[in-house]
């Protein structure tokens, strides 16, 4: 899968990003590596997250995993059709399988990660033939300051 380019976002794409990037910001403070998510349906968001997993001890807790979680009890189903995911980061191949679980209809994501990336690098999870459910993929929204956020944050930590 290739994911499509951010340049074109709308107003509202970038505001549903700023959304996610303060959840990022939230997960830096608390000291978790800072990425953020937000589920958008009909232009109104169900759910936000961040980062969880050294609060939760829990590996899952990615903010994608998170804010799914949060959206999936919102609506009383385990499935988001028709839902977009806005994260900072370009998702792992574990939270690419859970976007393609929930039957995400779009995912906009900031910062690739060629190291851990699972859309577009790694694994590339929606290119696989037991995928069952891809999302279009639109990568490049928030890029910038979803970098500079990462790089801040590990910058800090040598």
């Amino acid at each position: 899968m290739t994911a499509r380019s951010g340049s074109d976002s709308g107003v509202a794409k970038a505001g549903f990003m700023e959304r996610a990037l303060a959840e990022a910001r939230a997960a830096a403070a608390r000291g978790e590596v800072p990425i953020g998510a937000v589920v958008v349906k009909g232009g109104r968001v169900l759910a936000s997250g961040s980062n969880r997993t050294r609060a939760t001890s829990d590996p899952t807790a990615h903010a994608e995993i998170v804010a799914i979680r949060a959206a999936c009890a919102a609506v009383g189903d385990e499935r988001l059709p028709g839902c977009d995911l806005y994260v900072t980061l370009e998702p792992c191949a574990m939270c690419a399988a859970a976007i393609s679980f929930a039957r995400i209809r779009r995912l906009y994501y900031g910062a690739a990660d060629p190291k851990g990336g699972g859309v577009e690098h790694g694994g590339r999870f929606y290119a696989q033939p037991t995928c069952h459910h891809a999302p279009e993929v639109y990568s490049g929204i928030g890029e910038v300051a979803a970098g500079e956020l990462l790089r801040g944050f590990f910058r800090e930590r040598r």
